[in-house]
């Protein structure tokens, strides 16, 4: 009688839980600089929809000299996707543009610009 040392072809446990423990570790640390890319992706839109509501206001000032004249059609409502409200507070020659945000960016909060370019986000340069 014979007795086989061979090993079947498995995984041990230890081998088992090394690799959960490896794959914990890695998403551990790209999970984070996932989230902040998303948000960085999410505030572009914002960014983006503000520069056209301003381009709009300046085409209205440019014909009708005036930022509020009844003839301008400006954005106010929601973005594309659904991330930001765009509000518009106009008078004759100023405006402040705000975009709220809708998915809970604590880093930066609602972004805002004015007529003569100042910006605004809780004071952070990272979100412009």
């Amino acid at each position: 009688m014979t007795v086989s040392n061979t090993r079947s072809g498995g995984f041990t446990l230890i081998e088992l839980m090394i690799v959960v423990l490896i794959i914990g570790i890695l998403s551990a640390i790209a999970y984070p600089s996932y989230v902040n890319q998303v948000q960085r992706g999410n505030r572009a839109e914002g960014r983006a929809a503000i520069a056209t509501a301003a381009q709009q206001l300046e085409r209205c000032y440019t014909r009708y000299n005036s930022y509020n004249d009844a003839n301008c059609n400006t954005i106010n409502g929601d973005t594309e996707t659904g991330l930001y409200s765009i509000a518009i507070n106009a008078a004759a020659d100023s405006y402040t543009i705000t975009a709220t945000q809708q998915f809970g960016d604590a880093t930066c909060g609602n972004l805002t610009l004015q007529h003569n370019g100042v910006k605004g986000s809780n004071d952070n340069d990272e979100c412009w």
